[in-house]
């Protein structure tokens, strides 16, 4: 149980970096890619069959991405509320 609310908590953290990025927060290069690094992780889930894993997988993606250029608006207010809903289901 500790396990997946340490998880959440991840989940919580890449939904605050992505949703950092929209305002174009400086997010230090240390932060995302550790935070990226763990998502990919949780994201190698799907091979089990999970398929909010691929969420992760994807949105780790899109952080890594965000460190070189700017992705949509929309595509990181879709995975900052899909991650943070996702972080907050774990709490419960």
């Amino acid at each position: 149980m500790v396990l997946v609310k340490i998880l959440g908590l991840v989940d919580l953290v890449a939904s605050i970096m992505l949703l950092g990025m929209v305002f174009s927060l400086n997010i230090p290069f240390q932060l995302v890619v550790f935070i990226g690094g763990i998502l990919v992780l949780k994201g190698m889930f799907i091979i089990s069959g999970n398929i909010f894993s691929g969420i992760d997988l994807i949105a780790a993606i899109v952080l890594f991405i965000g460190i070189f250029f700017t992705p949509y608006s929309v595509l990181l207010w879709i995975f900052s509320l899909v991650l943070m809903a996702k972080g907050a289901a774990s709490f419960l």
